[in-house]
């Protein structure tokens, strides 16, 4: 899933990529309104995350004229916090929804996904890694036909590696997005969920898909 993310300030623009890449969208990122209506007529965006202070054309202004000329892409607004007119009026001019600053990036993942979602009547809740398939809205495992339960946590875990196959993750940041940022990563706690995973998943597979990489972390997925 391409997204742009359309934010004058640069500190900001960075930490929403970077949150959003972890999460496995793909994302370019504009600071000038003139370039992102240019951007959004002419790149087939799955989204667009669109800050409406911009400097040159505002926000408003970039999502007024693209939906005037015919550009259908789902698109949620930043809005300050407190400015309801603002929002109101992005709304009327065909925003998919807003979010106020400060927020989330996890939470803006989740909308992001809600909007392509509905705008393209495809599931974003399957992850299938070979032949191993988790849906997230229902909240259920298999391994071809066969049922997996997993607790909360390793669901998590195991979803965060699953949005991401072939991906090498740390143990800190698996730490970080599938516990909290408070989370000591001086503990051996995650190696003990991945094994729980390992012998939920791969025990009696000859297929092996939880890999370990030596001095790194994990990832999922086989070798070519």
């Amino acid at each position: 899933m391409r997204i742009l993310v359309v934010e004058d300030e640069k500190r900001l623009a960075q930490l929403i990529q970077k949150g959003l890449r972890e999460e496995g969208f793909v994302v370019d990122v504009l600071h000038q309104g003139d370039e992102a209506l240019e951007a959004i007529l002419h790149t087939p965006f799955d989204a667009v995350v669109l800050d409406i202070m911009l400097p040159g054309r505002d926000g408003l202004s970039v999502l007024k004229l693209a939906r005037e000329k015919g550009s259908r892409v789902p698109l949620l607004l930043l809005t300050a916090r407190g400015e309801i007119n603002e929002r109101v009026e992005g709304l009327n001019l065909g925003a998919d929804d807003y979010m106020a600053k400060p927020f989330s990036v996890d939470e803006l993942a989740a909308r992001l996904r809600a909007l392509i979602r509905r705008g393209s009547g495809k599931s974003l809740n399957l992850f299938k890694v070979q032949d191993l398939l988790l849906d997230t809205a229902k909240r259920t495992l298999k391994r071809r036909e066969r049922k997996i339960d997993l607790t909360t946590r390793e669901f998590s875990l195991l979803e965060y590696l699953m949005r991401s196959p072939g991906r090498v993750f740390t143990r800190t940041q698996i730490c970080e997005h599938v516990w909290n940022y408070n989370f000591d990563p001086g503990t051996n706690l995650v190696d003990v969920y991945i094994q729980r995973l390992r012998r939920k998943i791969d025990d009696d597979e000859n297929t092996k898909l939880i890999q370990t990489i030596r001095g790194t972390g994990y990832k999922i997925g086989r070798d070519e």
